[in-house]
């Protein structure tokens, strides 16, 4: 890797950046920018950690690796409880199952569920160990101001002074997007849905999701089931109109719900609640200086697990986008992406959940026949089955529209792929993992792509006049690799289906920035440059390598 990474420490390094909320899309964020040497102040409007509820639980693979570059994926994977399978009922016939497939050879399952509350725990201890990392509990935002030099948060009487924020305030935040002057478009739900965490034995159940459409149990309406860790599970029902308050507090109501499906065996409840869904995206996920991130940004449903893990994608995006600004790396330009990107992942994970809710909730008569024609067909009708809609589980998004991707005809993407599926590594998706070997020394692609730009090439290349581009076009971290180097046992090639021709440029999040055919030094460092929103040259634009309004 050439570059040099400047320790806040030594007093040249960037100034501190505010983030915005204690919970774990504001941890993520505080732990990746100290991970780029970024010194953090790490606000929370609470008096202390309040560790009530299991709340979000089902943590997707690839936001494990994202937490495995700050040190907790590991020990979250480890404690969580492992499922693999998805089944999907109509009444008491099973209508199908599915697993998930690995794009790579990843060291994580494809979902752990754990309480948000460990995981908090487990992100604060690592939190703790990190000098950059200021935690200030018990300080409300009561004002936001801003201009060319930074950013000034005031809390009551005190002001806290901030190169940058990230703002991870949660879905109660309103008083923050109003003093942002943002838009929380969307709509909320009637419908209600009553949670319970039950502590018992369920054979047979505690490694699957299970999802029931009318269940005898619950006629006309939804169940979900989830295992937990420690012989917990989580339950979800739809809640029959004009029932949502007696069903959250009265006791014999529960017990007489969580009996019929579990029968006479003893149980233990841990936590209940009733709650209504929300789906609701700013306009604007870039507001001068500040970016907004997580549930203060974007409100979905639960069915599909898309809210904490895509508040944890946020994160990784704010933090390297922002680290590049002030490391000198890259220019503000670079920001805009953000909304760019994140504004776009918001929005396909409405369009998915919103579509999953109108065939749970229909809204008119017409929805909810159809959605009685498609489960009535699907035990026998293949076609039938494709549109049951119990909610198409968490993935990352696809940068494949991005400003910062350039594309390759021969690496299309193919568009949303079937449930439990993932797409073709190309521009734009998510690098597959794959184990390498460097030195002799075995690792994995994941874990040295987030250093900053990871250069694969092809035997054909030549990697160091790649190299020498790369060097010109950007002073970020950049290192160049030839994949049959490094590969072990030929996985790395095989899961990117690479040429020997090609070259493959990937972003500190990961993601494929571009896979150059036949690359040149001029093409090698083209696409470094777009990929940090560097301006176009006057050379790029002769020579047609960008479009001349990039």
């Amino acid at each position: 890797m050439n570059g040099h990474t400047p320790d806040a420490r030594d007093g040249r390094g960037p100034s501190p950046v505010v983030v915005l909320g204690n919970g774990p899309v504001g941890q993520t964020a505080a732990l990746l920018l100290a991970r780029w040497a970024v010194p953090v102040i790490l606000l929370d409007q609470r008096p202390h950690r309040d560790p009530v509820g299991s709340k979000a639980i089902v943590q997707q693979r690839d936001v494990l690796d994202v937490w495995d570059a700050v040190g907790a994926g590991r020990r979250i994977a480890d404690e969580g409880l492992t499922w693999t399978v998805a089944r999907t009922f109509y009444r008491d016939q099973e209508l199908f199952n599915y697993t998930f497939a690995d794009p790579g050879r990843s060291v994580f399952p494809p979902f752990v569920n754990i309480s948000q509350t460990r995981t908090e725990e487990v992100l604060d201890q690592r939190i703790a160990a990190e000098p950059l990392i200021d935690v200030r509990w018990d300080h409300h935002v009561t004002g936001i101001a801003q201009d060319e030099q930074g950013v000034t948060l005031h809390c009551g009487n005190r002001a806290v002074q901030a190169s940058y924020v990230v703002a991870c305030a949660g879905a109660r935040g309103d008083d923050i997007r109003r003093m942002l002057g943002v838009r929380f478009d969307g709509r909320s739900f009637d419908d209600r849905f009553l949670i319970c965490d039950i502590r018992t034995d369920l054979p047979g159940w505690a490694n699957e999701r299970r999802f029931y459409f009318d269940p005898p149990w619950n006629p006309g309406r939804q169940v979900l089931i989830h295992p937990c860790p420690d012989s917990t599970f989580r339950i979800d029902w739809q809640v029959p109109a004009g029932e949502d308050r007696a069903v959250g507090v009265d006791p014999g109501g529960r017990d007489a719900r969580i009996r019929a499906i579990i029968g006479d065996r003893p149980y233990e409840l841990v936590w209940s609640s009733v709650y209504r869904f929300h789906s609701r995206v700013v306009d604007r996920m870039r507001v001068g200086r500040v970016l907004l991130a997580g549930d203060l940004a974007h409100l979905v449903s639960p069915f599909g697990a898309r809210g904490l893990n895509s508040g944890v994608q946020d994160a990784e995006n704010a933090a390297w986008k922002l680290a590049f600004v002030l490391n000198g790396w890259a220019d503000e330009s670079l920001l805009d992406s953000y909304h760019a990107e994140r504004h776009a992942a918001a929005r396909e994970n409405l369009d998915v959940t919103d579509a999953t809710m109108r065939f749970l909730v229909p809204g008119t008569e017409a929805e909810h026949q159809h959605r009685l024609a498609v489960l009535e067909a699907a035990g026998t009708d293949a076609g039938a089955r494709a549109a049951v809609d119990s909610g198409r589980l968490a993935e990352p998004f696809w940068y494949v529209d991005s400003p910062l991707t350039t594309p390759n005809p021969n690496h299309p993407f193919t568009g949303r792929p079937p449930r439990g599926a993932v797409p073709p590594a190309g521009p734009g998706i998510l690098v597959p993992d794959a184990p390498i070997a460097i030195g002799g020394r075995p690792t994995r692609i994941r874990q040295i792509a987030r250093d900053g730009f990871l250069l694969l090439a092809g035997e054909r290349v030549d990697a160091d006049a790649v190299h020498a581009a790369a060097q010109r076009a950007t002073s970020a971290p950049v290192r160049v690799e030839r994949i049959t180097d490094i590969d072990h046992d030929s996985a790395l090639a095989t899961v990117l289906a690479a040429h020997p021709e090609e070259l493959w440029i990937i972003r500190p999040d990961a993601h494929v920035a571009a896979v150059l055919t036949d690359p040149g030094p001029a093409a090698a460092g083209t696409a470094l440059r777009r990929a940090t929103a560097a301006p176009t040259t006057t050379e790029e634009r002769d020579h047609g390598v960008l479009p001349a309004d990039r």
